[in-house]
């Protein structure tokens, strides 16, 4: 694994995200080259030290190590397609599905390319900061042989050789994102009824929030024995405390759909006979697909 500064980066999209890699690659002493397809959005990167180049295909000339940070997957094909791309290491940070992520990997696989597929959790102000957390999956040696150089961007964590796997833990942390807030916002508006701010409920939001997330390991070990023993609380006992909820909200005029779906899976599980299990045993709902 190299430090040399010296090592040339290509960037492909300059939007605000990408305007933020190339100006971490430029602080850190990179020689770093960019192109858009609007020439315009070059100007501020240029003005910072960067080369604009005139098409993708003279960006990819720069060094063997081109970062995508385009729209989605099809402008990543329509502005790659034409190019030559044997022998280059492509890193695509373009948001996209698992399926779209390891179709790609293969494309560029037959067109003699490496690649990396990538998640950026993080606001383009972060980027070049701990604070960027940035997902990578693919071929292990490809992204050990471009580590310190994609270090300059964030924390650089690698979650295996499936290329999909970026993109799932990026939907996965969306699903954890939303779920949190939502749960906030359901508390918030319950609590506003009584004249209570959310400024007044946010700290105890987030001490309750700190308490669950500490029971995530020990479920997850659950999870994967297949194995939930009530430990701490049946799920049975979980859904009369749904209801409560549920008949709360709706006595105070506030919106129960959330916490009627939390119950209609809940009682799903108990009809299969789960009510004497922990709350774990819903995985068995989420991996079940239902039809709308």
């Amino acid at each position: 694994m190299s430090d040399n500064t010296d090592i040339p980066v290509a960037i492909l999209g300059l939007g605000l995200m990408g305007r933020a890699l190339a100006s971490a690659f430029l602080k850190a002493g990179h020689p770093t080259t960019v192109w858009n397809r609007t020439p315009s959005k070059a100007d501020r990167s240029a003005a910072e030290g960067a080369r604009p180049a005139a098409t993708a295909g003279d960006a990819l000339k720069a060094g063997p190590l081109t970062i995508v940070c385009l729209t989605d997957y099809e402008a990543v094909h329509e502005v790659l397609d034409p190019c030559e791309l044997d022998g280059m290491t492509l890193v695509n940070l373009t948001s996209g599905s698992s399926a779209q992520a390891r179709e790609t990997a293969r494309w560029a696989e037959r067109r003699g390319a490496r690649y990396l597929d990538g998640a950026i959790m993080a606001v383009p102000p972060a980027i070049g900061t701990a604070e960027a957390a940035i997902l990578y999956s693919g071929p292990r040696p490809d992204f050990e042989a471009h580590e310190a150089v994609l270090g300059v961007l964030g924390s650089a964590t690698h979650l295996g050789a499936d290329p999909g796997l970026a993109s799932l833990y990026d939907v996965a942390g969306l699903a954890m994102m939303w779920s949190v807030l939502n749960a906030w916002l359901q508390g918030t508006a319950l609590l506003g009824t009584a004249g209570v701010d959310a400024a007044a409920y946010a700290p105890f939001a987030q001490q309750i929030a700190a308490v669950v997330a500490g029971w995530l390991p020990g479920y997850a070990e659950q999870i994967d024995r297949d194995s939930f023993p009530a430990e701490v609380s049946a799920l049975e006992t979980d859904a009369r405390a749904m209801t409560h909820l549920i008949e709360e909200s709706e006595a105070a005029g506030v919106n129960a759909e959330l916490p009627m779906l939390f119950k209609a899976m809940a009682d799903r599980a108990l009809a299969a006979g789960h009510g004497q299990d922990q709350y774990p045993v819903l995985i068995k709902e989420f991996t079940t697909p239902r039809t709308p």
